[in-house]
């Protein structure tokens, strides 16, 4: 996802299906002389370093360059050439924009086949692809909404919450109010375990 340039900066490459984003950041390079200088640089390095990388990721579809932002019109003008003069040993068509002022390049590329993310991935089943998990603040909310709505549509005597062991341990600590709230509101006892094997926002309610 991350690929280093000799210079400190790298580039970031964030693939869905709809689009590729392509992100260039200085890193720990300052320059020799000033911030525009080392964005430049940094950018012209960048252009070239995409180019070769969208081949052999093989990445086809809307692709969009974020380039640092460059105040002056030369330095665009001279990064873009810089990667039209890269792009022009690909063999697959593509088609690329003018710099606009905030730094992007929207080109497209031809797929030809599967990009080798597709070939050699697949998605985290985990995160389903999502690339995040909700916190486990976030989860413990989910499991009080949870609760609520099947108090209002069954009978029970009691609720065993199974979740990943972070989300216990909030509801024991710092959710452990809103955890007393929900038993006064519906009336009944609430008890909690640790699943090992649940990740983060993985949980169930049992009715008892």
């Amino acid at each position: 996802r991350s690929i280093p340039l000799k210079s400190g900066g790298y580039i970031i490459f964030d693939q869905t299906e709809a689009m590729t984003t392509v992100d260039v950041n200085t890193g720990g390079y300052v320059g020799h002389r000033n911030l525009e200088d080392t964005i430049f640089r940094t950018n012209l390095e960048a252009a070239v370093a995409i180019a070769r990388q969208l081949r052999l990721r093989n990445i086809g579809g809307i692709i969009i360059l974020d380039f640092i932002d460059m105040q002056e019109i030369e330095h665009r003008e001279r990064v873009l050439a810089a990667l039209e003069a890269a792009m022009l040993g690909d063999h697959a068509r593509h088609q690329i924009t003018p710099v606009s002022p905030l730094g992007l390049v929207e080109m497209t590329r031809k797929r030809t086949r599967e990009s080798l993310q597709h070939i050699l991935c697949e998605d985290c089943p985990n995160c389903h692809g999502r690339g995040f998990l909700k916190t486990a603040s976030t989860v413990c909310f989910d499991i009080f909404r949870e609760i609520i709505r099947q108090h209002r549509q069954f009978s029970f005597e009691a609720i065993l919450v199974l979740a990943h062991q972070d989300v216990i341990e909030l509801l024991l600590d710092e959710e452990a109010p809103g955890l007393a709230e929900i038993e006064k509101q519906t009336g009944k006892s609430i008890r909690l375990q640790p699943e090992s094997l649940y990740v983060q926002d993985q949980f169930d309610v049992v009715l008892i």
